[in-house]
């Protein structure tokens, strides 16, 4: 199955397109997790887990209902592996939204996950986590 890359198709808003949606958002630079927050939130989304490493995402995915994640493929030292490892064995869909494209062995694993190229427009990364929900890769 090949991966999928979405490039960005500029902005709109999607209003309650996420609503009653519960995310996990794994990114390491503060801006860009704040950032993910308010677009996933302005489309309605509840943001169960905010975290900046691999250790705290591996305990928010223990204790949080979960409906799916957007996650960095690199997050510090570390790739995001173990948590795409542990939410896929959960049947907890994810995508990533990550600079790390093309042949970075950190996606190895997961060649029908849907990536999203960092940056991203707004409606590009709703439209992913959308599609995700509703089984469309």
């Amino acid at each position: 199955m090949e991966r999928q890359v979405v490039a960005s198709r500029g902005d709109s808003t999607h209003g309650d397109a996420l609503k009653g949606v519960r995310l996990l958002v794994v990114e390491d630079d503060a801006i860009l997790l704040m950032e993910l927050e308010e677009v996933l939130e302005a489309a309605g989304a509840e943001i169960v887990g905010r975290c900046r490493t691999v250790k705290d995402a591996l305990v928010t995915v223990e204790r949080a209902g979960i409906s799916a994640a957007v996650l960095d493929v690199r997050i510090g030292n570390e790739t995001i592996a173990p948590v795409a490892r542990k939410l896929g064995r959960r049947g907890t869909p994810f995508v990533f939204y990550t600079g790390q494209l093309g042949c970075d062995p950190a996606l190895e694993e997961w060649h029908g996950c849907k990536v999203v190229a960092k940056p991203a427009q707004a409606q590009t990364i709703v439209s992913a986590v959308v599609d995700l929900l509703h089984g469309r890769h």
